[in-house]
This record gives structure tokens, sequence and C-alpha cells, in this order.
């Protein structure tokens, strides 16, 4: 049995205020109803500056809701950068630790090391420096 093969979907989302299709539909919607309503040119000027507060105030609230819209945004990136900026501070400290403790480590064992070749050092002086009186108190016996 065949399959169909169905085309992809494609799916678009859009993120936005909507404050762009608000405008033009608050333009559109005056420019009509000024078109369409039969009214003297004094309730035309009274209705124009009724629909111009109530555009400005809506403009006004959507920049509200944009501002904090942004703001929230900003405070949430923020705290993900400090976020990330403690994390590095821990494992640098971390790391910063771990090379202490290796020098210290080093230096012990460098410490040590010293000591061992110091005391080798002095024991075979202290050898050679016998060995020649041996050598001395042989050939007298000898003789």
């Amino acid at each position: 049995m065949a399959r169909e093969r169905e085309a992809p979907e494609v799916v678009v989302v859009e993120r936005g205020s909507g404050l762009g299709a608000f405008l033009w539909g608050a333009l559109l919607g005056a420019g009509v109803a000024l078109l369409l309503a039969p009214r003297s040119g004094t309730e035309t000027r009274r209705l124009l500056r009724a629909k111009g507060r109530e555009f400005m105030d809506a403009a006004s609230e959507k920049a509200d809701e944009l501002r904090e819209l942004v703001s929230e945004g900003y405070e949430r990136s923020k705290a993900r950068v400090e976020e990330g900026l403690e994390s590095a501070r821990r494992a640098v400290d971390d790391r910063r630790e771990v090379a202490r403790d290796v020098v210290d480590a080093s230096r012990a064992a460098a410490h040590s090391a010293r000591e061992e070749l110091e005391r080798r050092l002095t024991e075979a002086r202290a050898a050679r420096a016998r060995a020649p009186r041996r050598a001395t108190e042989d050939e007298a016996e000898s003789d």
C-alpha cells in the first residue's frame, strides 16, 4: 500500500502588541464614521475631538502596556545575566581553590623531595669522607 505524502504544514506565530492593527482600525473607523454620518460641522468637530481623545487614551494605554512588557523582559534578562555571572563566579572560585590545592600539594612534594635529596647528599658526603680514611688505614696496616 502506497503511503501518501502530505505537504509539511507551516505555522507562523506572530508576536506583537497589535498596536499597528489597532491604529489602522481606529483611523479607518473614524474615516468611515465621518463620511457616513450626516452631521453639522460643529457636531463633526466635537465628535472628532472625542474620537481623538479616545484614540490618544487607547494609544497611551497600548504604549504603557508596551513599556511594561519591555520592562518585564529587561528584568527577566537582567536576572538571567546575574544568575549566569554568579554561576561563573562560583565556577572560577571552585577552579581557583582546586589550583590552590594543587600548588600546595606540589610545594609539599617539592619540599619533601628536597629534604630527601639533602639527606642523601649528606650521607654520601659522610660516606666519601670516611672512605679515604679506610683506604689510608688499610694501607697503613699492610705496611
